[in-house]
């Protein structure tokens, strides 16, 4: 999936998927590459908490989802696309609105077929999840 550049605010220059409607949503998530290494980030809106006014799990794990792809992204050629076919964190601590929550990780190996990520999701600087997943290439629908 070809990604597009963010033209102007405070994610401008960086990277995110149009084609991605739950991302969207749920995002938007944005990705770039800093001295060799994958960024994904994203601020915390009203839309991103839970009742008790903490980022909810879910949002949180979409993003490691989200940034899974970031991490891998260059590794995800010919096609581009890939599904998570493995995927596991653990909550270290909550986030809170206007937080800026950024993720940063690995790939671990990346052979013919699966692709193996890990990272850390920090906010404001803080770590609060650690995940891991396993992504399959497939051919583009």
């Amino acid at each position: 999936m070809t990604a597009h550049i963010v033209e102007k605010g405070e994610f401008a220059g960086w990277r995110y998927w149009p084609g991605d409607p739950f991302e969207q949503t749920a995002g938007p998530f944005f990705f770039k590459q800093e001295d060799g290494l994958a960024l994904c980030a994203f601020r915390v809106e009203r839309k991103h908490v839970n009742g008790m006014g903490s980022v909810h799990g879910g949002c949180l794990m979409s993003f490691a989802d989200f940034a899974l792809f970031g991490i891998a992204h260059e590794h995800l050629a010919p096609s581009g696309y890939g599904v998570t076919v493995a995927f596991t964190s653990e909550f270290l601590r909550g986030a809170s609105v206007g937080d800026y929550i950024e993720a940063r990780g690995e790939v671990l190996r990346a052979g013919r077929s699966l692709i193996f990520v890990r990272g850390v999701i920090t906010a404001e600087g803080e770590p609060c999840l650690n995940f891991s997943g396993t992504i399959k290439r497939v051919r583009q629908s």
